[in-house]
């Protein structure tokens, strides 16, 4: 019997196949990151104040600012009240000149909006001001639920009826959806929208991992991952100019939406995992697969090793309850799953408060994006270098310090505050590449999609609490970096208690060397080691 690894060899660990593969994926990854974002520029508010067009029916010669003078009340710091208004009055206009107003209350009409620079936004159509303002907050929130769902439900199904048809239920759907939300005439209808872009989005950027890591040796596989994620970043820079662009909340909608229809190709020349067609019995068209790959890498398999693939046995694919039976697998998956909670805390928490640093919005988001770049490149080489773990936990510890300086920094010095979440944004965009490399390697084939989709779960968790925790902000400034910074640095700690996965191969069976089986789907013998290095004895009981 030959293993999955030994295969791979054969046809090409990265060869013209695998770069094909990620190449597709690289234009599916650039467009995740509208969908994922778009809706920091869909949510633009823009300056506005209560609607106090009475006075008009009193004196309607009076000019916009003489209107504001009278009707408006100033802050503390000498500008217009956005919330608050005059409360109108039966006078005449000369006694309220002379007088004054002094009575306020809520915006009882509606607001008005300065739209000179914004034409329109979902603040400006659906009034998300004053008391609704948290709503583009718990829309974020809502959109992550999305992702977390679809974790929940394109997680399992990809280990059941394969990774190609997940991931183009999971593209139509997400183009389905995301168009339909530039069609909304009320903001909960945008909301549920949303949620289901998120759904399908989840479906994508799960399937989009495993494929490459199932198809690229391990020599390879954490360039081939992470030049996914640079592509990702690529697109959050592409979004900064497509939202300056664009000042219209629909148009910039459907801008980020259409583009994925360009990947209806897919149908025809994405492939399936052949590891994962092994594994469900389907020899015969994980063979077809492995010559075509071995034909575009310029590779011949010989007909020894096709036979001894026509041997194997089927071996059925576990469950999420699974990875909590075997004692270093619960092991791996809580720490793994605490991991990629702090990285979405974190990365989500400074990508969607991109407008509160002080500067320009879409300039803020260039750079947020342009640092991505560097930031998933170097991490490409520290994996290399330094390891999976090590690489993992340096940059946990300094995207947290970077949170935790932050709330010492004066608000007034919006340079100085920029500065350390872009390096925030460095550590954390680092990271999580580096987790996507180290969870696929973490979990054996068979459970590979229900642990990186249950890591993925919990990662939007974080996702989801991340916007909630700026609305702490109106208690104290300080809280919502102090949550974004000690978390991460948590989860840079337990990174120590994982093994060291740099140069191994994955593993395609969970075993057990005390013949108690983990579930009734799985055969008595099966064991996880949990030792550093490949063992002998393992790689014998790990074959196809």
């Amino acid at each position: 019997m030959t293993d999955f690894g030994e295969i791979l060899k054969h046809v090409g660990e990265f060869g013209r196949f695998q770069k094909s593969l990620v190449f597709m994926l690289c234009f599916l990854s650039f467009f995740n990151a509208f969908h994922m974002f778009g809706q920091v520029f869909l949510e633009i508010s823009v300056p506005h104040h209560c609607n106090t067009s009475w006075i008009l029916a009193i004196n309607p010669n009076l000019t916009e600012e003489n209107q504001r003078n009278l009707t408006i009340p100033r802050n503390e710091h000498g500008s217009y009240e956005q919330c608050r208004m005059y409360t109108p009055v039966d006078w005449d206009i000369e006694t309220i000149q002379m007088y004054g107003l002094n009575s306020t209350e809520d915006c009882q009409n509606g607001w008005v909006y300065d739209t000179s620079q914004q034409k329109s936004t979902l603040v400006t159509e659906f009034n998300l001001v004053c008391h609704r303002k948290d709503q583009t907050d718990i829309c974020q929130s809502i959109f992550m639920l999305g992702i977390l769902i679809g974790s929940l439900i394109f997680g399992p199904l990809g280990d059941r009826i394969g990774r190609r048809p997940v991931l183009l239920i999971s593209i139509l759907l997400m183009l389905a959806f995301g168009l339909g939300a530039a069609f909304v005439t009320e903001f909960y209808a945008f909301m549920v929208l949303r949620c289901f872009v998120g759904i399908a989005l989840a479906g994508v950027m799960l399937n989009n991992l495993v494929l490459v890591a199932e198809w690229v040796g391990p020599s390879q596989r954490a360039y081939a991952t992470i030049t996914v994620h640079v592509c990702f970043a690529i697109g959050l820079m592409a979004l900064a100019g497509t939202g300056y662009a664009i000042r219209n909340w629909r148009l910039l909608q459907i801008a980020c939406s259409v583009p994925t229809a360009l990947l209806v190709f897919y149908i025809w020349f994405l492939p399936e995992s052949a590891r994962w067609l092994l594994t469900k019995g389907k020899n015969e068209k994980a063979k077809d697969l492995l010559q075509k790959a071995a034909h575009m890498n310029k590779k011949e398999l010989s007909e020894e090793i096709l036979h001894q693939l026509q041997e194997e046995k089927q071996t059925q694919s576990g469950n999420m309850i699974d990875l909590f039976r075997n004692p270093t697998l619960r092991k791996r998956t809580l720490i793994g799953c605490f991991i990629w909670f702090a990285n979405s805390l974190v990365y989500y928490g400074l990508s969607m408060n991109v407008g509160s640093f002080g500067l320009d919005i879409y300039l803020t988001q260039l750079i947020f994006g342009a640092v991505e770049i560097p930031a998933r490149l170097g991490s490409m080489f520290a994996v290399q270098i330094f390891g999976r773990r090590l690489s993992q936990s340096v940059y946990l510890l300094l995207g947290g310090t970077a949170c935790l300086i932050i709330t010492a920094i004066p608000k007034e010095l919006s340079i100085g505050i920029t500065v350390l979440a872009v390096i925030g944004k460095f550590a954390t965009a680092s990271s999580y590449s580096v987790c996507y490399v180290y969870a696929a390697e973490l979990f054996p084939t068979i459970l590979r999609q229900n642990g990186v989709g249950l890591c993925s779960m919990t990662s939007r968790i974080g996702g989801i609490i991340a916007p909630l925790i700026i609305l702490l902000e109106k208690y104290h400034r300080a809280i919502p970096m102090a949550i974004y910074g000690s978390v991460p640095i948590i989860g840079g700690l337990l990174c120590f208690l994982l093994p060291e996965t740099k140069g191994m191969d994955l593993q395609d069976l969970t075993l057990d060397t005390n013949d108690i089986p983990r579930s009734d789907s799985l055969p008595k013998n099966q064991l996880l080691s949990d030792s550093h290095e490949p063992q002998t004895k393992q790689r014998k009981s790990t074959r196809f």
